[in-house]
């Protein structure tokens, strides 16, 4: 009853791998739509968050739920392949427009192609690669794994700063590549810091299955 007490507070606090990355893509949806309405500063913001939580995202699922999901169940590495080679093709597109002033006229068609094929994306994760995780992992090794997420996840705050020097601030970051590193390397330090549940533990009968 606590725990759940726990989460009505908070929801995040309670979240396993899946929750926090299905509600990752549900920010990534609404940053999207604040760059596609916003203007000048306000958009130039906006579109350096969506970078950062876009980097951020895909790099977790890269070092966490991908090499999970390969063996996790039947058909894990045609469905991590297929998820992949959209996620290498979204990267080409987003380095593209992060070298690109937001006021550009090739600008927005761009975001928009970039937008229609991560929610394509998302969608596919979710159904295929997403349910499949939670038939076929224990609790424990989702609640892990959503550590680690947690962990990079810090690195890309969705509401800017307080202050009208939140641009400049949020901008100051570094390039698309700088963020990646970052990420992977606070992925990994939570990972071998704590992991309860490894993916070889041959106690755990789901790893078995795998």
């Amino acid at each position: 009853m606590k725990d759940d007490e726990k989460q009505v507070g908070d929801p995040a606090a309670g979240e396993d791998v899946v929750a926090l990355l299905m509600r990752q893509h549900g920010q990534i949806h609404s940053l999207f739509d604040e760059v596609r309405l916003g203007e000048g500063e306000a958009r130039k913001d906006a579109f350096h968050r969506l970078v950062r939580l876009l980097a951020v995202h895909e790099t977790a699922e890269e070092e966490v739920v991908h090499p999970h999901a390969r063996g996790a169940f039947e058909g894990g590495e045609d469905v991590v392949k297929e998820r992949l080679a959209e996620e290498n093709a979204a990267k080409e597109v987003l380095a593209d427009l992060d070298g690109m002033d937001t006021g550009d006229p090739k600008f927005m068609p761009m975001l928009l192609s970039l937008r229609d094929a991560v929610l394509a994306h998302a969608r596919s994760e979710e159904r295929y690669e997403f349910a499949q995780l939670r038939r076929h992992s224990s609790q424990a090794r989702l609640m892990a794994m959503a550590k680690a997420v947690k962990a990079a996840e810090k690195l890309a705050p969705t509401h800017p700063h307080p202050g009208v020097e939140s641009a400049s601030a949020n901008l100051a970051v570094g390039p698309l590549a700088a963020v990646v590193d970052r990420a992977r390397d606070a992925i990994r330090g939570a990972m071998a810091k704590d992991d309860p549940d490894a993916p070889d533990d041959p106690d755990d009968p789901d790893e078995r299955n795998g």
